[in-house]
């Protein structure tokens, strides 16, 4: 699994990675990695297409969508499902929760939350992943 030390690498080092993740590296797999490989961040396809579109990138946006999936299958990024559709695309693949601000559209990273009383999975299974996305609002006096 990808973690925070896979972030901010080189052309070189983000190809090794994308090699070692069994994803070929592809032009536009790469400039998407960079854009949201160079810090811990979350993002939305269309952020990320649009960042791409203002370096004079001419990636798809299918591409872009088509990538993300890819990236998520070999654990390079976390989905994170927000808001009915809205989908990001966590850099930071560390177990970890978010708050998300239903106001602003603003995420934040938890990073120690403790889950007990976890109920047990359905026999022959484990369980694999907690994905925990706490929905805040604003204040109506802030």
């Amino acid at each position: 699994m990808a973690n925070q030390k896979t972030l901010s690498m080189d052309t070189a080092s983000l190809r090794r990675h994308l090699h070692g993740s069994r994803i070929l590296p592809t032009r536009q797999r790469m400039e998407i990695a960079s854009v949201l490989l160079a810090r811990p961040q979350h993002l939305s396809a269309e952020q990320i297409l649009e960042t791409l579109q203002k370096a004079g990138s001419a990636v798809s946006k299918a591409t872009v969508y088509n990538t993300l999936n890819l990236f998520a299958k070999h654990d390079l990024v976390r989905t994170i499902n927000v808001a009915g559709e809205r989908t990001l695309y966590d850099s930071n693949t560390e177990n970890h929760a978010h708050f998300y601000n239903l106001d602003s559209g603003e995420i934040t990273d938890i990073d120690a939350i403790r889950v007990h009383d976890l109920p047990l999975p359905p026999e022959g299974t484990v369980v694999e992943e907690i994905d925990l996305v706490i929905r805040v609002r604003n204040r109506p006096d802030s």
